[in-house]
């Protein structure tokens, strides 16, 4: 039986960074309130000019390098955007263009789930042989999507792009991945918009009932945690670290309690970043991988929940 496998991680975070200190000059709100209520203290936010490809070809560039491989090595791109560049090509398409890698490229859009989705399309490219080596992208430039005038949502999301390269393996490497959707639940997180006559309609920013998504995101995580835990056998002890989704820390705690791992093992990385949506899960992995935390034969649970609704987890066998 032939295995997909992580060979090298790599993340981009925009230069700007946009404290909670500057948000109190332009909402009611301040640092100790959204601090208490998050865990977030500051987002990156991408340059005028700088879109989500650009994001997204260090990241990438990052990860091709740690993996120990070249552009022309990777013969699938599978790039999870909710904020592409443009209408078409896909994000995966501009930036094959500019890694000058082969073969295909297409996108994903999962919205906060939209990573491990990618990762699971990717997963059974490689291990069926149909791929040698992917790159997985998480990229997004989130805060176009903001209305910084609304301090129940501008204050959570940021920008930013991780990536993975995957790659064949006769051990285990990705041992399972699990993905859902709702979309009855559309209504509690979407962007209302569309394109007509090359105008935008709607009001196309970010709206969210927030109690609505956090009650849907514990039980959601909870469920699918479990549900990756019981298909490989084992349980929350059996879990070296658990890297979630970067969206709140109260949502991350409460999933962590409810698999009863230790919170020393949870990969937290949101407090300088806020949500990236799709980027966040590579963004926290990559953290953790070159800090030394995560260790080669360890195993690393990933989970996210988003917008659609959707939500997912991943069993990988660092």
């Amino acid at each position: 039986m032939m295995w997909s496998r992580v060979l090298g991680t790599g993340s981009y975070l925009p230069v700007r960074q946009v404290h909670n200190t500057e948000l109190e000059s332009r909402i009611e709100t301040s640092d100790a309130w959204i601090f208490a209520r998050t865990g977030i203290r500051s987002r990156h936010v991408a340059a005028d000019g700088e879109g989500t490809v650009d994001l997204a070809a260090v990241a990438a560039a990052r990860a091709i390098e740690a993996a120990g491989l070249q552009p022309q090595d990777i013969d699938l791109i599978v790039c999870a955007t909710t904020t592409p560049d443009m209408v078409f090509p896909s994000t995966g398409c501009l930036l094959q263009a500019r890694l000058g890698t082969r073969g295909a490229a297409f996108d994903v859009q999962a919205v906060c789930t939209g990573f491990l989705y990618a990762l699971a399309v990717a997963d059974k490219f490689v291990a069926s042989g149909q791929a040698r080596h992917a790159l997985v992208v998480g990229a997004e430039v989130f805060s176009r999507l903001l209305d910084w005038s609304d301090r129940r949502t501008c204050v959570l999301f940021g920008d930013g792009a991780g990536a993975v390269v995957l790659g064949r393996s006769e051990h285990p490497g990705i041992r399972s991945t699990h993905l859902h959707s709702d979309g009855s639940q559309a209504h509690i997180l979407q962007v209302p918009g569309h394109l007509t006559d090359g105008k935008m309609q709607s009001h196309a920013v970010v709206h969210m009932d927030g109690q609505a998504v956090f009650r849907f995101a514990v039980r959601a995580l909870e469920s699918v945690c479990h549900e990756v835990l019981k298909a490989n056998g084992l349980t929350g002890a059996d879990i070296d670290w658990l890297v979630p989704h970067q969206a709140n820390e109260r949502i991350i705690l409460a999933t962590a309690d409810k698999l009863g791992l230790p919170r020393e093992r949870v990969v937290i990385a949101l407090s300088h970043q806020g949500n990236t949506s799709a980027a966040s899960v590579p963004l926290a992995l990559d953290v953790a991988v070159r800090d030394g935390r995560i260790q080669r034969g360890q195993r690393v649970l990933l989970e996210a929940v988003g917008g659609g609704m959707t939500w997912g987890a991943a069993l990988i066998e660092w």
